[in-house]
Parts: C-alpha cells; sequence; structure tokens
C-alpha cells in the first residue's frame, strides 16, 4: 500500500516539476504592446471594446476571398477545353466571366472600390 502512495508522490512531483519548468520557460523577457498586438485588424485592441468595427474591413475581405475563388475557377478552365465540347465550353466560360463582371460593375457603381474616402 504504501508503494502506490510512493509512486504516486513521485508522478505528481514529477509532474508539477515539469509544469513549472514549462511556464517559466515560456515567458517573455520583454512584453511590448507592438509584439503582442494583432497585425493589421483593422483597429486598436488596446482600446475599449465597445467601438463600432468598421465594415470596409469586412468587405475587402470578402470581396479578396470572391476574385481569389474565381481565379482558383478559372484556371482549370483551360485544361478542361482540351476533353470537353468547344461550344459548351465556351458558353460556361462566357456565362461564369458575365457573372463575374457584373460583380465587379456593381460593386464598383456602390464604391466597394473606393479604396481612400
Amino acid at each position: 500500500m504504501w508503494l502506490m502512495y510512493t509512486i504516486s508522490l513521485i508522478i505528481m512531483t514529477l509532474a508539477i516539476i515539469v509544469m513549472l519548468m514549462a511556464t517559466t520557460l515560456s515567458k517573455k523577457s520583454i512584453n511590448d504592446r507592438e509584439k503582442t498586438s494583432p497585425f493589421e485588424c483593422g483597429f486598436d485592441p488596446k482600446s475599449s471594446a465597445r467601438l463600432p468595427f468598421s465594415l470596409r474591413f469586412y468587405l475587402i475581405a470578402v470581396i479578396f476571398l470572391i476574385f481569389d475563388v474565381e481565379i482558383a475557377l478559372l484556371l482549370p478552365m483551360t485544361i478542361l477545353m482540351q476533353w470537353s465540347n468547344i461550344t459548351s465550353w465556351l458558353t460556361v466560360s462566357i456565362l461564369f466571366l458575365l457573372i463575374l463582371l457584373i460583380g465587379l460593375f456593381h460593386e464598383w457603381n456602390q464604391g466597394a472600390l473606393e479604396w481612400a474616402n
């Protein structure tokens, strides 16, 4: 019975030593405001959390994702041209590009592409 208590005590002592070593080794020596703040998130993280978030950053991120997906869908179309019917390939390609251009003109007319106001 005493062997079980001794082994438990040794295991707990080793666990505590390892945890203490991990916490002391992981601490930073210099806490800098610039190093601990998020990079280009659009707002100051050290200020009040009740400030309104600018929707411009959200809109720019959504536009970037849309055009990023567009490129990912356009690149395989050139490879598929070899194995598909040219008229159906041309119809699908023109329709896809037309939808993207209509969306681009809509964003342009709404003023979403104006970087500086």
